[in-house]
């Protein structure tokens, strides 16, 4: 059960959802995206795309650590985007989709990139769109 969204006008008619309020972006250029939240802890068990975000600091190489946790186990991306972490010149924030589920090559790369990375939180384990 879907308990709060941030998302257009079009998913909330999609989905069935309420608008309470709209407008909410700080620039008029920005893109929507969305999230559901809910309170189910385990991944569907069809669950085939994690989204994750990490954080690297600012020296040689580290990206490229950073993807090879993935591409040493076959581990496909989706999506890969990057923003400055604010008061933290050179540092940023990846936001990355990765095709797979909670399954063991999965598991074994999140461990890898914590060993990595300053930050890592998973946002989401989900069935992708078909």
């Amino acid at each position: 059960m879907i308990q709060a969204a941030i998302a257009s006008i079009q998913a909330a008619k999609e989905y069935c959802g309420k608008v309470l309020m709209s407008g909410l972006e700080d620039n008029k250029e920005n893109f929507t995206r969305f999230f559901l939240i809910n309170k189910q802890k385990e991944a569907p068990s069809r669950a085939d795309k994690t989204s994750l975000a990490f954080s690297l600091k600012n020296v040689s190489g580290a990206l490229f650590k950073a993807l090879s946790v993935f591409a040493l186990r076959d581990l496909d991306l989706s999506k890969i985007e990057s923003r400055p972490v604010r008061g933290k010149p050179w540092e940023y924030c990846f936001y990355v989709d990765v095709l797979r589920g909670n399954d063991p090559a999965m598991r074994l790369a999140l461990i890898h990139l914590e060993e990595i990375a300053g930050f890592v939180k998973v946002m989401g384990v989900y069935p992708r769109a078909k």
